[in-house]
């Protein structure tokens, strides 16, 4: 069952392109997830939140992701993950990410601290006692801040079907190019009833998880909030799958199409 930690990183990284001028979200904004594995069985649970702070004497976005196993796999394989990220509040550019997750025992305890005008990364792995500091892209993003960047910053509007969108994001110790496409748009049945989605298609490695590099499929609210509605992975055994359980704080009004 270790393959349903990937839901996790998916909630974190992967929900998101979608744009508009006004901003999509501010502090306060909360979702819950819950995931199943092969549709059926419950796998856990994930959180987002976004936070006033104050990092080095300027006032930021703090977002905090939060994801653990539930039902009867935490029996056998447990995980507690938390992922945070510190980002300017005009620009969306990640200052600070860390990185502290228990996956049956793997574990990873990471600071970055991004220097985002000299393009480098000061990375802190606290487990290994050991400083890096490597180069970076310009206007690199963190896996959690890619989401609320490309939020506020691409323009769905303008997006046709089969358009790709590529982003620059540093993971762990290493650049990393993040690509997904757009695939239109779709109705689709939720917690709160059917709602107007748009739908994307993010590129993965195809090999030991994934069955091909388009094995993950992306469902966001068609509003100005952009809320990421729904995750399905298709992997070399069954399949992984996220939904927006419960949500508040939003900026602006979620359009439903029918209440349930």
């Amino acid at each position: 069952m270790k393959k349903a930690v990937l839901v996790f990183s998916l909630i974190f990284s992967m929900q998101a392109v979608f744009a508009q001028q006004d901003s999509a979200f501010g502090a306060g904004e909360w979702f819950k997830f819950k995931m199943s594995y092969s549709n059926w069985l419950k796998a856990g649970n994930a959180t987002l939140q976004v936070k006033h702070a104050n990092l080095n004497n300027k006032q930021v976005y703090h977002v905090v992701g939060k994801g653990w196993t539930t039902g009867m796999i935490k029996w056998f394989f447990k995980v507690k993950d938390r992922y945070e990220s510190y980002m300017d509040k005009d620009s969306i550019m990640p200052y600070k990410f860390i990185r502290n997750i228990d996956e049956g025992g793997h574990t990873k305890d990471i600071v970055i601290d991004f220097d985002q005008k000299e393009n480098k990364a000061k990375v802190n792995n606290r487990k290994h006692k050991t400083i890096k500091t490597i180069d970076t892209k310009p206007n690199i993003q963190d896996m959690v801040s890619t989401f609320y960047y490309l939020r506020n910053n691409l323009d769905t509007n303008n997006l046709k079907q089969g358009d790709e969108v590529r982003i620059d994001m540093f993971f762990d110790e290493e650049n990393y190019g993040f690509k997904l496409k757009y695939l239109g748009e779709e109705i689709i049945e939720t917690e709160f009833g059917t709602v107007a989605s748009l739908k994307f298609r993010p590129y993965v490695m195809a090999g030991r998880v994934f069955k091909e590099e388009e094995s993950l499929t992306l469902w966001v609210s068609k509003d100005k909030n952009k809320v990421p509605l729904r995750i399905k992975a298709d992997l070399a055994v069954g399949s992984l799958r996220a939904d927006l359980e419960a949500y508040k704080g939003l900026k602006h009004p979620f359009k439903i199409v029918v209440n349930n």
